[in-house]
């Protein structure tokens, strides 16, 4: 039955809620038709997305940040166990300058210059070199200890230089020194010779002691009992006197006057080899000895330039 005119005009459907209208919400067909979104729906197809850019935005800057912050307590923890490995190192070193430096004005105050046994360089003695050795390890010491406390970066890295310097010089005087063991034995033996002149002169008080610990077969300390006579040979003594006489030092049975005695009272052996013999004999003992010193010093330097990078990478994360 058809629907007239009329009947089409008094019909009205009714509306629809926005973006809901039947085969429009989705762009679908209607009776074979298809139909673009409203203005409203595609303003709510982009604002939507766009909010949810903002949101995994925010989160990833948190994310970011949070990691940042983790990096930060990670390097400060980091830091500040090297910064207490680094002055329990620091102070150890400082005391044992402190061991040098005591033991050092010990000899000073009461041998006097001892083992001066060198005419050319008579403020070498024992005692000078253990002052100024022991007073530069505890200056080294004490910056390394203030650079580690205050978490100083000019420190640390003055204290790096300071002690890579000692251990670059300490390594080319020992390369030198096997390089040059001839020469360096024929100009100490000439220089000990010199230095017999000087023996029981005035002023001299130093050279006299060593030679007279060095040649007296003395019980303290058993290890240093040499028992020997002169340089290279008894003889030495002859040209220091110009007489058949020796110190009393060198007497197999110390007395008075007993280097006057004839030459069977006397010790036969020359010094110079009697003491190089010795250190041979030890040779072990001073290469352990040399080895524990290096390793200190690269423990330090390592230490020093761990913390250093340590306190610039907490000042660049945790500004």
């Amino acid at each position: 039955m058809r629907r007239s005119s009329t009947d089409e005009s008094t019909y009205r459907r009714s509306p629809s809620p926005p973006g809901k209208e039947p085969g429009f919400a989705h762009g679908g067909p209607f009776f074979g038709l298809h139909a673009s979104p409203g203005p409203k729906a595609a303003q709510a197809r982009y604002t939507s997305p766009k909010g949810n850019k903002y949101v995994v935005f925010y989160l990833d800057l948190s994310f970011i940040f949070l990691l940042e912050l983790k990096r930060c307590s990670m390097a400060r923890g980091c830091l500040q166990g090297v910064k207490y490995l680094m002055f329990a190192f620091n102070l150890l070193f400082w005391l044992g300058g402190c061991g040098i430096l005591g033991v050092g004005i010990w000899l000073a105050a009461t041998q006097g210059n001892f083992a001066t046994l060198s005419s050319s360089f008579p403020s070498l003695s024992a005692a000078n070199l253990l002052i100024v050795t022991g007073t530069f390890v505890m200056a080294i010491g004490f910056v390394g200890c203030i650079g580690a406390i205050k978490e100083n970066r000019c420190l640390l890295l003055t204290f790096f230089v300071a002690l890579l310097l000692v251990f670059l010089l300490e390594a080319c005087i020992t390369i030198l020194f096997f390089a040059y063991t001839d020469k360096i034995d024929k100009y100490a033996q000439q220089d000990l010779k010199k230095g017999l002149h000087l023996y029981g002169t005035p002023g001299n008080v130093g050279l006299t002691n060593a030679w007279s610990i060095i040649q007296t077969d003395s019980p303290i300390p058993p290890l240093l009992q040499f028992r020997c006579c002169g340089v290279s040979n008894y003889t030495d003594w002859f040209e220091v006197y110009n007489a058949t006489r020796v110190p009393d030092s060198c007497c197999l049975e110390f007395s008075e006057s007993c280097g006057l005695h004839a030459p069977g009272t006397w010790w036969k052996a020359p010094c110079y080899e009697t003491v190089k013999m010795w250190l041979q004999e030890n040779l072990l003992a001073v290469g352990v000895f040399g080895l524990c010193t290096a390793l200190v010093q690269i423990l330090g330097l390592t230490f020093a330039m761990t913390m250093y990078c340590q306190v610039v990478k907490a000042d660049t994360y945790c500004a």
